[in-house]
């Protein structure tokens, strides 16, 4: 096979859509846990994405009477198994649960409004904190792993043309760490550590970019982003470790709501002047 056919395959070879999401937060977990040993052991993150996809399978068997593609489940499994910490197992499972179980209960005109993972992490940071917490470990002075899953990340993210929400948040999140550092007279570099960390990699790539749980309109999910950006900083004057979790579910499925409220007004008015062109001809 030539050069050129070799070019040409590569032009055409596509990903199906439905293996995006999978393809990229498996490699986000093989290039972080052996860079850096990120999974709290294969056990617990076992548990996490096996209860995930069991919790999946079986609740929309019960509510739809169907087999559900399960590539939603592998990511919030996985996303759960990355982020919880415990020496325990019961917090892995129990955090999965609740964020598959959330998309049949939290339902709103037809879908659910919060992303599962962010609702099951804030779920379990309030009635389970003394049982386990969240990664927040930073990078350390090694960037490389970092910066490969950033740029896979963000290529595949642009396959699906959401980029935009991520770029937004994060031009956001250096703006605002600017202007803690001004208010607080932190150093800006410690206000922008965080970002480096495995959880912003999945906060960015995964929660606030899921499809399911934006609003409908580009610019209505980059001012949403910027909401969170913002919402987020307040958490951060009161130290909150976990603020970008916390930020997302209060600002999200209000956004969420309101973007269904108004795109239902605009169908009904349109129906209206559609239904009096009828009467007029």
């Amino acid at each position: 096979m030539t050069t050129l056919q070799l070019s040409e395959r590569f032009k055409t070879f596509k990903v199906p859509p439905g293996l995006i999401g999978p393809l990229l937060i498996t490699a986000v977990v093989v290039a972080a846990h052996f860079s850096f040993g990120i999974l709290d052991g294969w056990q617990k993150f076992a548990a996490a994405l096996g209860v995930a996809v069991i919790t999946e399978s079986v609740l929309h068997k019960i509510v739809t009477g169907k087999w559900r593609n399960l590539s939603s489940a592998y990511i919030s499994g996985n996303s759960a198994g990355i982020l919880v910490r415990s020496p325990m197992i019961w917090p892995f499972a129990l955090c999965a649960a609740i964020s598959i179980a959330s998309k049949y209960v939290f339902r709103f005109r037809g879908t659910h409004i919060w992303n599962p993972t962010n609702f099951g992490i804030v779920v379990m940071l309030l009635i389970a904190s003394d049982s386990m917490a969240v990664l927040s470990i930073q990078w350390g002075s090694n960037m490389w792993a970092m910066l490969v899953i950033w740029i896979v990340g963000f290529l595949v993210i642009s396959k699906v043309k959401l980029f935009h929400v991520c770029a937004v948040y994060m031009i956001s999140f250096f703006a605002f760490a600017w202007i803690r550092s001004l208010y607080t007279g932190g150093i800006f570099l410690a206000e922008v550590a965080p970002i480096t960390g495995p959880m912003y990699q999945l906060f960015v790539l995964f929660m606030i970019t899921d499809p399911k749980t934006t609003v409908s309109t580009k610019n209505g999910r980059m001012f949403v982003a910027f909401l969170i950006a913002l919402v987020e900083m307040f958490f951060r004057f009161g130290e909150a470790v976990y603020a970008p979790f916390y930020a997302l579910f209060i600002v999200g499925p209000i956004a969420l709501i309101i973007d269904k409220l108004w795109q239902e007004r605009k169908d009904k008015q349109l129906t209206g002047t559609s239904d009096i062109e009828k009467i007029r001809t």
